[in-house]
């Protein structure tokens, strides 16, 4: 009797122990919704290039030709950083950009000089309004002042 008994506890612990894990399977599996989309932990395409250019979403804004210039601020480990940014407009397209760092600090100096010199490759020929620099030249801290003065430059230009 004490051997059926004992198979008996077998059996349901390794039914318990599959029910669970498959459980566990099939919860990881079965959230097809806007969850298991934000929970991804693959990079985007956008992400591991730095710049994204995908379509901005709503009504198009109207931008006026012409050149423009902004700062931007981002913090970092060296203290608060600057940059200028100069952008020059045509239909909404930025054609020529120039970035100008006012880093005291060596280190921070040539995180906004590397960042200078890759920045025309992101954004250049794309549309002002769909720009969303992440990392350029391995200076992702920089891209958070470009950010801002690219919305400044967007205020002033706009039509």
């Amino acid at each position: 009797m004490r051997l059926k008994n004992s198979y008996a506890l077998s059996a349901f612990a390794g039914v318990t122990l599959v029910g669970a894990l498959a459980g566990c399977s099939s919860t990881a599996s079965m959230d097809t919704g806007s969850n298991a989309a934000a929970a991804s932990t693959e990079p985007s395409a956008a992400a591991s290039t730095g710049a994204s250019t995908g379509a901005s979403t709503g009504a198009s804004t109207s931008y006026k030709d012409g050149d423009y210039t902004a700062d931007g601020t981002y913090q970092s480990p060296a203290g608060l950083g600057k940059i200028t940014v100069a952008v020059t407009l045509a239909g909404g397209v930025v054609t020529a950009i120039k970035v100008d760092g006012h880093a005291t600090d060596p280190t921070a100096k040539a995180y906004q000089s590397d960042f200078d010199s890759g920045i025309a490759g992101k954004v250049v020929g794309k549309k002002i309004d769909a720009l969303n620099v992440t990392n350029v030249s391995g200076s992702s801290l920089t891209s958070g002042g470009f950010d801002k003065a690219i919305k400044a430059i967007e205020a002033q230009a706009s039509a």
